[in-house]
C-alpha cells in the first residue's frame, strides 16, 4: 500500500508544481503587444498633441509616416483634436496626449469629470523635451518643452519632476526596455496612483475612469519600426482599451 500512495502523492505534488510554475510563468511574463486589427474593428483613439506624430512639421505629403503612427494606425482609428474639452470627449472611450499646449481651464474641468465617469487617457508628460522641432518659438504648433501642466497633475496624485541628467537614457517598462532622451519622473502624492519603472510610468484609477502618465515623449521621436518603445505604448494603450 505504501507504494501506490507514495506514486499518488508524488503525481500530486508534480500536477501542483507544474500548476504553479505555469502561474507563476504566467504572472511574470512580458506582456504581449497587441496584434494589428482589422479595419472595421478599429475602436477610435482621440488624439491631442504637438508632436509630428501624424502630421509632418512641414507642410507636405511626402513625408514618410512616423513608426508611432503606423502602429497606432494599425490598431485604432485615430481622432485629432484640438482641446480635451465636452464637446470632443463627449460619447468616446479613449484619448491619447502627447505633449499637449496647456488645456483651457473650463476644458481642464471637462477633461477631469470625463475621466472620473470612466473615460481612459494616456498622457505623454515630458519635463524636458528634446525632440527638434522646426516651428519658430512662441507658436502655438510648436510643442512646448516642458509639459504644460496647470495642477492636473497633483489633482490626479501625482508630481513630474525633471530629469537629473540630459541625454539618452534606457528605462525598463515590464521587462521591455526602451530607449529614449532625458526622461523625467513621477512621484505619487497621494493612493490613487502606482508608480513605477523608477518613476517612468504611473496608472491611477480616477473615479470610474482610468489615467496613465508617463514622464517622456521622446521615446515615440526615438523609435523604430518593431522596436520596445513601441511595444510600450500600444501595451499601455492596451491596458486602458478594456
Amino acid at each position: 500500500m505504501r507504494g501506490p500512495r507514495a506514486g499518488g502523492v508524488a503525481v500530486l505534488l508534480g500536477v501542483i508544481a507544474a500548476t504553479s510554475v505555469l502561474f507563476y510563468s504566467r504572472q511574470n511574463n512580458v506582456p504581449r503587444v497587441p496584434a494589428p486589427r482589422a479595419m472595421p474593428q478599429r475602436p477610435p483613439l482621440m488624439l491631442l498633441t504637438t508632436l509630428p506624430i501624424m502630421f509632418p512639421q512641414s507642410f507636405t505629403l511626402k513625408a514618410p509616416p512616423s513608426p508611432a503612427s503606423k502602429v497606432l494606425q494599425s490598431r485604432y482609428r485615430i481622432l485629432p483634436i484640438s482641446v480635451a474639452d465636452r464637446g470632443e470627449l463627449d460619447h468616446r472611450h479613449l484619448l491619447l496626449m502627447a505633449q499637449p499646449q496647456a488645456q483651457p481651464a473650463e476644458a481642464l474641468v471637462d477633461l477631469d469629470n470625463w475621466v472620473g465617469g470612466g473615460g481612459r487617457v494616456l498622457l505623454l508628460a515630458d519635463p524636458a523635451l528634446e525632440w527638434p522641432s522646426q516651428r519658430p518659438l512662441g507658436s502655438l504648433l510648436r510643442p512646448p518643452f516642458a509639459f504644460a501642466d496647470t495642477g492636473l497633475l497633483a489633482h490626479w496624485g501625482l508630481r513630474l519632476q525633471e530629469p537629473d541628467h540630459l541625454g539618452p537614457a534606457a528605462i525598463e517598462v515590464d521587462g521591455l526596455r526602451l530607449s529614449t532622451l532625458s526622461p523625467g519622473s513621477l512621484i505619487g502624492i497621494d493612493r490613487q496612483c502606482s508608480v513605477a519603472s523608477s518613476g517612468f510610468i504611473a496608472r491611477c484609477h480616477i473615479g470610474s475612469g482610468e489615467v496613465t502618465v508617463i514622464a517622456d515623449a521622446d521615446f515615440l521621436n526615438t523609435a523604430q519600426d518593431g522596436d520596445a518603445n513601441l511595444d510600450v505604448l500600444l501595451i499601455e494603450l492596451e491596458r486602458l482599451d478594456h
